[in-house]
């Protein structure tokens, strides 16, 4: 697996001693908020698991029986459409948190892009802790609230970007998280495949590849195994807010 998907949960709550208090991803997550009692509390409720590459996480439509938040790897984030194809609503990254809304149904589907490990929460437990906890709530809404804005970003992307446009929007956009998520590199990874790349920017596999290749002559990036180096991140910033 690429670093940029490890480094956060090097030292995760269910890897080492001292639990959530020495978990780095909770710098930069949901848990940021939270004093030494909360989170002796919340590693309390916490049901650690991992999952495979394409191991489901959660089902559309289904029962929201727990919530997730996401230490380590990347999760493919989607829904179903009326005509079976498929949507991606995005990509989940070390430090995101899978089930904010705290519906009883899940409104997405999710699953594993590579290994993934993520703290789980059971819903009602966890609902309960966040009743209790007004500023934790706000740091969820804060989080919603980001959601929302890459959400925007994504309606403005389908609907008036060319192609070229739409690539490079979202390698500047998934380098921008990753950094985020505490990685800095010119190499960026993307351990979705290209199908998954076109789900997500409304395109076909035809023209992503395309585009790569045609962004790669132009010496804008250079494709490597499991990703691409950017070499005029300049010039992608420049395509992405055209």
């Amino acid at each position: 697996m690429s670093e940029v998907l490890t480094r956060p949960a090097d030292i995760c709550a269910h890897h080492r001693p001292n639990g959530c208090t020495r978990c780095k991803v909770r710098l930069i997550s949901v848990c940021s908020v939270l004093n030494p009692s909360d989170l002796s509390e919340l590693e309390a409720m916490n049901r650690p698991r991992k999952f495979g590459v394409r191991e489901n996480i959660a089902t559309e439509n289904e029962t929201a029986e727990n919530v997730f938040s996401i230490t380590e790897g990347m999760v493919r984030i989607y829904r179903m459409l009326p005509d079976g194809r498929r949507h991606i609503l995005g990509f989940g990254l070390p430090g995101d948190f899978l089930g904010l809304s705290l519906l009883s149904m899940f409104d997405f589907s999710a699953d594993a892009v590579t290994d993934v490990s993520v703290c789980q929460f059971p819903r009602k437990v966890f609902a309960s802790f966040v009743d209790r906890k007004p500023y934790f709530l706000k740091r969820l809404h804060e989080f919603s609230n980001n959601e929302l804005r890459l959400a925007q970003h994504q309606i403005v992307v389908l609907g008036r970007k060319s192609a070229d446009e739409r690539v490079s929007a979202f390698i500047i956009m998934l380098r921008d998280r990753m950094r985020g998520a505490g990685y800095s590199s010119a190499t960026l990874p993307l351990p979705m495949n290209r199908q998954d790349i076109a789900d997500y920017l409304g395109l076909t596999i035809e023209t992503v590849s395309r585009t790569l290749t045609r962004l790669a002559k132009e010496k804008f990036i250079l494709i490597v195994p499991g990703g691409v180096r950017l070499l005029r991140a300049d010039r992608l910033e420049e395509f992405a807010a055209a």
